[in-house]
């Protein structure tokens, strides 16, 4: 189980860092590109920011409760 998380916490980490970077690029191009796109990738951001910390904290549980 040790290992899903070791792919788990980069993956769910790289997702947040591209949504983040697609929406500095909405906000940067502007117009009518940024008003149909930056408050759904910010949504996106937070939603899979989310995910990571609840992905981070069932791999720290686990890791605390089943040894390192």
């Amino acid at each position: 189980m040790e290992m899903v998380f070791n792919i788990l916490i980069p993956l769910s980490i790289l997702a947040v860092a591209i949504t983040l970077g697609f929406g500095l690029y909405s906000l940067y191009r502007g117009g009518d590109y940024a008003r149909s796109n930056s408050n759904k990738l910010m949504r996106l951001r937070v939603a899979l920011q989310a995910t990571a910390v609840v992905i981070l904290v069932a791999g720290l549980w686990w890791k605390s409760t089943h040894g390192a």
